[in-house]
């Protein structure tokens, strides 16, 4: 796992240069074509790693049920995030990995909701789950790459 979470801490400074190189008014501008922004997708990354580790593992999250409910799947900004929304999110870019590798150590772990992505990944345990928020964040960074390019 040691690797697993080397790169999602590298993902995570990739997310974190979007939010300190980005205005505020960049960051919520939803390009036409798209159906959300740059920050969106941060917060939905941060999101989903709570859901699929914790959510699944029968444990409390790290955010707020108004997070999950502002950028859980399915979901599109319904208004502007401010400078505080930045801000927390921010926050739990690091606090979220730092939390989860923490807990991985000590072994909190211990039961797991089986869960098939969309795709047709069945995650088993919440190892699978950290493995596999790999894959989701790389997805969602590419999109805002996109993104980038019209803001």
């Amino acid at each position: 796992m040691h690797q697993t979470f080397s790169i999602t801490e590298n993902s995570r400074n990739t997310l974190s240069k979007f939010l300190q190189g980005y205005t505020l008014e960049q960051l919520n501008a939803i390009p036409v074509g798209y159906n959300n922004n740059l920050i969106w997708n941060i917060g939905h990354i941060v999101v989903v790693q709570q859901m699929l580790v914790y959510k699944l593992s029968g444990l409390p999250m790290m955010i707020s049920d108004e997070m999950v409910e502002k950028f859980k799947r399915g979901t599109k900004p319904e208004q502007d995030a401010t400078q505080a929304d930045v801000e927390e999110i921010q926050s739990f870019l690091f606090e979220t990995i730092n939390q989860t590798k923490a807990d991985l150590e000590n072994k909190v772990f211990q039961h797991f909701q089986e869960f098939t992505t969309m795709n047709g990944f069945t995650i088993k345990t919440a190892e699978d789950a950290i493995s596999f928020n790999v894959y989701h964040e790389a997805v969602h960074t590419g999109m805002m790459m996109s993104i980038r390019k019209f803001v």
